[in-house]
């Protein structure tokens, strides 16, 4: 944990008018929930804040408030460098090295306005000028939470904010099921339920929104891609490109996939390998004290959370494959 104090965050929020908010690479429904949040805040606080993404996310994050403002660096490097450059001040929230930017870390570098770094998970590089990171959070939207109270402006948290923030909360929680949900997460989304959203809507809105290709392409993946290894309790499910493409691949359509290994009783390690253009994407999953953080980063150019964490391989799909069925007896 590293935290500055909020007499500090205070003083600079304070001083400052121009703020970029930056997210990784992909981002999920705790980087745009925690994003679009801070966003709503700082305007509110009658800021002049851009929300910057590397790339493009879900359509089922679309719905967000603040969603229309959002400046996508792949499709806008113009716009975004200007926001950049011209910031006083910059956010850069659920990731912790500049690595999860891709060709975006290379700008976030250069630029001359101090960084704040709000993220929970493991092993942050030394970057930012201030850091409000604990890993501990069940999600980036808790640190945001609490920074804004901690700020002395709870009282700024409307519908919209809180909509963002659920958002965030339960996407990094599996819906609130996962080891790092407790008391104070709960004792959060009370907070948040006094400003009028409903849960169920939001729910919806991100799970019940699938396309007929998504559930096809989900069919497919458990039926003919799910291996089970032989003396390990482990699983993975591989796709390739040509797979994706065949049900009309849309991001964020394998949201969530790497998990349904664990409903098979013993698996306690699963993983997904998703083929791309120029390299393997891969997420992995564990229960208990299997650290995948230390694995991702150790083998596979990654890293997360203990029961969480990505990857990438730049070598084949098949030769990915391979390198995991070989080192999983490092896990266990």
């Amino acid at each position: 944990m590293r935290k500055d104090s909020f007499l500090k965050f205070k003083k600079l929020l304070k001083n400052t008018q121009k703020i970029a908010i930056v997210t990784h690479w992909s981002p999920d429904g705790d980087a745009m929930g925690s994003s679009l949040a801070l966003y709503l805040f700082l305007l509110k606080l009658g800021k002049k804040a851009t929300v910057i993404v590397p790339n493009a996310y879900p359509d089922f994050l679309h719905w967000l408030p603040g969603h229309k403002q959002v400046i996508n660096f792949q499709e806008n490097e113009q716009k975004a460098g200007k926001a950049i450059s011209s910031a006083d001040l910059i956010f850069t929230l659920d990731f912790n090295s500049y690595k999860r930017l891709e060709k975006l870390g290379g700008l976030i570098d250069k630029a001359k306005a101090p960084k704040v770094l709000i993220d929970h998970h493991q092993q942050p590089d030394d970057y930012a000028t201030y850091y409000f990171h604990d890993i501990q959070a069940c999600s980036t939207c808790e640190l945001l939470f609490d920074f804004i109270v901690g700020v002395g402006e709870k009282k700024l948290i409307d519908k919209k904010i809180a909509s963002c923030l659920y958002t965030g909360l339960m996407t990094d929680t599996g819906s609130f099921r996962y080891s790092n949900v407790n008391a104070k997460t709960h004792l959060i989304i009370a907070e948040l339920l006094k400003t009028g959203i409903i849960p169920s809507d939001i729910h919806g809105a991100i799970y019940d929104n699938y396309s007929l290709d998504r559930l096809k392409l989900l069919g497919y993946a458990l039926n003919e891609k799910l291996k089970i290894l032989n003396f390990y309790p482990a699983a993975y499910i591989s796709l390739t490109e040509k797979e994706l493409e065949k049900f009309n691949y849309q991001k964020g359509d394998t949201e969530g996939l790497v998990n349904y290994p664990f409903s098979i009783k013993g698996i306690k390690v699963c993983a997904l390998f998703n083929e791309t253009d120029n390299y393997v994407k891969i997420s992995f999953r564990s229960k208990g004290k299997i650290d995948m953080n230390k694995f991702a980063r150790l083998h596979f150019n990654g890293g997360g959370h203990i029961n969480a964490a990505g990857g990438r391989s730049n070598d084949t799909l098949a030769n990915t494959e391979k390198k995991f069925e070989e080192l999983i007896k490092t896990l266990f």
